[in-house]
């Protein structure tokens, strides 16, 4: 069950057509009557505001990213079942923690459900981290993206629901309750094109600020639930590639989904608050725009900030950030696309960081000469 479930409302009546956020009130917005809320918003958002186009020349922190994930690997991949003892429990730790770091550096491959969620994860995040320039919003792109999530789990991905997945909850007394009714399955594909048409239409006419049209998409996307598995992960991975687009990069250094995962109670009440009424158009966005603005993104900032002062202070960073960099990118990369990421390198610095890796036989060049393309090796 995905973890929008604890955040889901009570009523509502999934066999209408979508209303939502983007499709109901985008002119609302830009009109007057929700100045208010505008101004309230300003000043939620006022961190993040004033950061948009200062991340981009400090690309130099790219390297610090760190893809993390709250699924586990099984312990029968590393280690004894039944060790109790604090100084095992220790290793066998590190050892879950050093197969998911090799997991993500494609080190390895995926011998179980949690890694293989894992190792697709890895992959969209690489893909928008690289391509999110050329990556325009459609529900093919977004189909491609879930086909690519689930592309190491049996039965994969990439197709709209074919039954409801009504959210559900568990009360104390042990019954079940369905606490919200997304949009039925034949609906699923008419909704999606819809949404996306309407949120290039607000982007284009600039009729609302991106940093309140990404979060109306998310919280309509969930609402939707357009498949049978992984619309958290996607809402997720999609909020990255939103704001990556509007020039908000944070997500290129902090991890969007650690900062939600230590917020998590603002989240479900927020999506609780702002997903009632959804169906009707009755919905108020103000407590989701707080929260994905004022909480979640503000946080990724604040932890941004943190991280620019211990970085700037330790020796070798930068040449740390080209190796993490390296691991970010796709197996065969281009120089230009390491340089793009790493703006605030040097050439020199770079090209010596790739030098060294060369000689660790961590990459070998493909292609030499202006346009040199590396790629990656696997360690034995």
């Amino acid at each position: 069950m995905d973890r929008y479930a604890a955040a889901a409302v009570d009523r509502q009546d999934h066999a209408k057509g979508p209303a939502g956020s983007v499709v109901a009130h985008a002119h609302d917005i830009a009109g007057s009557r929700d100045g208010a809320v505008r101004k309230r918003l300003a000043t939620v958002g006022s961190s993040a505001i004033q950061h948009k186009g200062w991340t981009q020349s400090l690309d130099a922190i790219a390297g610090i990213v760190n893809v993390r994930t709250r699924r586990r690997v099984t312990r029968t991949e590393c280690g004894p079942q039944n060790n109790t003892d604090k100084e095992h429990h220790s290793d066998d730790n590190h050892c879950r923690s050093q197969r998911i770091r090799d997991l993500v550096a494609k080190r390895t491959e995926p011998a179980n459900r949690s890694e293989q969620e894992i190792a697709g994860y890895r992959d969209v995040l690489n893909t928008i981290h690289t391509n999110y320039a050329e990556m325009q919003l459609t529900s093919n792109l977004v189909l491609q993206l879930h086909r690519n999530l689930f592309q190491f789990v049996p039965g994969g991905g990439g197709r709209w629901k074919s039954t409801d997945n009504d959210i559900t909850a568990t009360r104390p007394d042990g019954t079940t309750v369905v606490r919200f009714k997304p949009l039925a399955p034949h609906l699923v594909s008419d909704a999606m094109t819809q949404l996306h048409d309407r949120y290039r239409a607000a982007l284009d006419t600039r009729a609302v600020d991106p940093l309140l049209l990404v979060p109306m998409y998310v919280l309509d996307f969930l609402c939707i639930h357009p498949f049978a598995d992984g619309n958290g992960r996607m809402a997720r991975l999609l909020s990255l590639l939103l704001l990556y687009q509007a020039g908000y990069q944070v997500g290129r250094y902090i991890s969007l989904e650690t900062a939600i995962e230590e917020t998590k109670e603002e989240y479900y009440d927020s999506l609780y608050a702002s997903s009632e009424g959804w169906h009707e158009a009755r919905h108020s966005l103000v407590r989701w725009w707080e929260y994905f603005v004022g909480v979640m993104l503000v946080k990724a900032y604040q932890q941004f900030e943190e991280r620019v002062g211990v970085t700037n202070a330790r020796r070798g960073a930068k040449r740390d950030m080209i190796r993490d960099a390296v691991n970010r990118l796709p197996n065969r990369f281009r120089y230009a696309d390491l340089e793009r990421t790493l703006s605030a390198v040097s050439r020199p610095t770079i090209a010596r960081a790739l030098r060294e890796l060369r000689a660790e036989g961590a990459v070998r060049c493909v292609k030499p000469g202006r346009d040199a393309s590396w790629e990656k090796l696997t360690r034995r």
